[in-house]
């Protein structure tokens, strides 16, 4: 049974510690991001955990790399039929041959898209693309809204982008907060979550106990919130645009 739970910042990358009452360290790493965790006995110490990873970091480092490579092998042809994400809901592509811009809407359990007939695949990926981006951007304003005067502290930008590896982002000196595009993918349980953990950083810079009891007070389903997430690739039902 898991006593305590932490967090650890080793080499840029974060880790998350379990204590547990077992006799030998556990090394995992988890997709869809190369999440990192730890299964350690409760007699060590965070210094002896930190040791224990450095060494593992050449092993660590390729399991991420091979995550983040096979989640992205698939592309999307932007035909009927494709599965494709809107805010954890599955939706099936159904493609309308209509001239002009391309266009997006949900209808039931599809995915309605209305482009012209001799538009590529890739026309329509940077099309859906630029589509969960607007959705996500109607989001944040009223979740921010909601959650500055809580944690205390204003972002004082924010920003939507492609990221590789994390959900979200914050520069603490500046108060700038980045999001990834795909949180338009996921439930708006996960898309508070990464606000939450944000905003939080700029009262805590590091993954610590101080952190930990932070999020805690805001947010005590962080945990689950944060498993929902990571339940599903980052780039699964990709749509195959570049990563920024």
């Amino acid at each position: 049974m898991s006593t305590a739970n932490a967090y650890l910042r080793v080499a840029g990358i974060d880790v998350d510690v379990v204590y547990k009452h077992i006799k030998n360290m556990h090394i995992a790493v988890y997709p869809p991001l190369g999440r990192v965790r730890v299964a350690a006995p409760e007699r060590l110490d965070d210094d002896a955990i930190r040791l224990a990873i450095v060494q593992r970091l050449p092993w660590i480092k390729r399991q991420r790399e091979q995550l983040r490579s096979a989640v992205r092998q698939s592309e999307r042809e932007m035909i009927t039929g494709e599965s494709h994400y809107v805010w954890g809901q599955r939706y099936r592509l159904q493609s309308i041959l209509a001239p002009g811009r391309i266009r997006f809407e949900t209808s039931g359990s599809k995915l309605v898209m209305h482009a012209p007939e001799d538009s590529p695949a890739e026309t329509r990926r940077d099309a859906l693309d630029k589509w969960y981006r607007r959705a996500l951007k109607s989001e944040l304003p009223d979740l921010l809204e909601k959650w500055e005067p809580v944690i205390g502290r204003k972002a004082a930008k924010w920003s939507v982008r492609r990221m590789k590896t994390k959900w979200g982002s914050c520069n603490r000196e500046s108060a700038h907060v980045w999001f990834n595009a795909e949180l338009a993918k996921k439930h708006p349980n996960c898309l508070e979550y990464i606000v939450v953990h944000e905003m939080t950083h700029l009262l805590e810079r590091n993954h610590n106990e101080r952190f930990t009891e932070l999020m805690d007070g805001f947010l005590p389903d962080w945990r689950a919130r944060r498993d929902e997430l990571n339940a599903a690739p980052l780039a699964d039902e990709n749509w195959g645009s570049k990563p920024a």
